[in-house]
């Protein structure tokens, strides 16, 4: 994956799945409201996911090669959904660009073609993104 585009979209690869997972997600913030930290998202939302047996990987580590050398650095994202969806979880005041070159980033390390970011600080409705290479 060198220099794939990334879109934002509704459709593609993963479709249903994406809905299941975010219904999960709106049961969270339904739940819980925003203004929590990310932390006691993260936590909740793998909670529903379990209870909504919606198969999951929590904080696993990615690693990054340079000149076949693996490097000791790792970056960890959120969650896999499915085994196809990176998702990046927020609970900050809005989404900034840094936030989607994150996610990218796990992304094209991970080889997944479906990305969420989720922001769940928001008081009146979670907010969200798909991006799909």
């Amino acid at each position: 994956m060198n220099r794939t585009e990334i879109k934002q979209t509704l459709d593609g690869p993963l479709q249903e799945e994406g809905y299941k997972f975010m219904a999960a997600v709106f049961a969270v913030h339904n739940e819980l409201g925003g203004g929590l930290e990310e932390a006691v998202y993260q936590e909740c939302l793998e909670l529903e996911l379990f209870d909504q047996c919606i198969p999951f990987v929590a904080k696993q580590e990615l690693t990054i090669q340079y000149k076949g050398q693996e490097l000791k650095k790792r970056y960890t994202p959120d969650l896999c959904v499915y085994g196809g969806i990176v998702v990046e979880l927020k609970a900050v005041y809005q989404l900034l660009p840094e936030h989607e070159a994150q996610l990218f980033n796990y992304m094209r390390l991970s080889q997944k073609r479906v990305g969420y970011l989720v922001n769940l600080a928001a008081l009146k409705k979670a907010e969200w993104r798909r991006y799909v290479l």
